[in-house]
């Protein structure tokens, strides 16, 4: 039986073999079912396709004030949402966020669409970063933070898609001590969380995937 399958399957699908062996042979074709689909996941679509073929700028900007810790973070998840779109998003054409947070520190402006039409952009992606915090107490880790998205067009101003996310929490079921990572780690791998909870919005992603980072240890 373990002949049919490849083995980057893993260890899930041994399991469901070893599983399958003990019930009746019509109770193991369901259990490989099971197995394969869990092993392949279920891409759902992207909330907002509009940015295909397009050249987008990506911009983040806090609506409170950070902590001197935390105040790399808008620059830091603006890099790292235009990244994720860059590799998922069907000929896209991401403008370096170091172009982008120049024009940014350099003009005054009000709307996103303004940044967008002076790179010229298609379309702009802008998140407000409306909290961030990545502490539980003083000697606990747990990221949290508070955003919304809002696309627009900057040919026409129109806004394309807007959403307010629920508040993404990281780990999403408990804290970490400080003792077993530094915190510029744990930051690093909450923006990373961050992005890719925005980035999914534009581009299908398996619906397993915050459950996998649930179940995983923390590195």
């Amino acid at each position: 039986m373990m002949a049919r399958f490849h083995v980057q399957c893993g260890y899930l699908l041994a399991a469901a073999v070893l599983l399958a062996a003990t019930v009746p042979s019509g109770g193991c074709t369901s259990v490989l079912a099971t197995a394969m689909y869990v092993i392949k996941g279920h891409d759902i679509d992207a909330e907002f396709d509009g940015l295909r073929n397009k050249r987008v700028a990506v911009v983040c900007r806090p609506l409170v004030e950070l902590q001197y810790r935390n105040s790399g973070v808008a620059n830091d998840l603006a890099r790292q949402i235009g990244i994720l779109l860059q590799r998922n998003v069907r000929d896209i054409e991401v403008i370096d966020h170091r172009k982008v947070a120049e024009w940014v520190d350099e003009n005054t402006w009000d709307e996103y669409v303004e940044i967008g039409k002076a790179l010229d952009a298609d379309m702009v992606l802008g998140v407000d970063l409306e909290r961030f915090s990545i502490y539980e107490g003083q000697t606990l880790y747990q990221g949290k933070a508070n955003v919304s998205i809002k696309v627009g067009n900057c040919r026409t101003g129109v806004t394309a898609f807007e959403k307010t996310l629920t508040e993404a929490v990281y780990p999403p079921t408990r804290a970490i001590p400080t003792s077993e990572k530094q915190e510029p780690q744990f930051r690093r791998e909450f923006v990373r969380v961050l992005a890719d909870q925005i980035g999914r919005h534009f581009y299908p992603h398996d619906a397993y995937a915050d459950f996998a980072r649930d179940t995983a240890p923390l590195e």
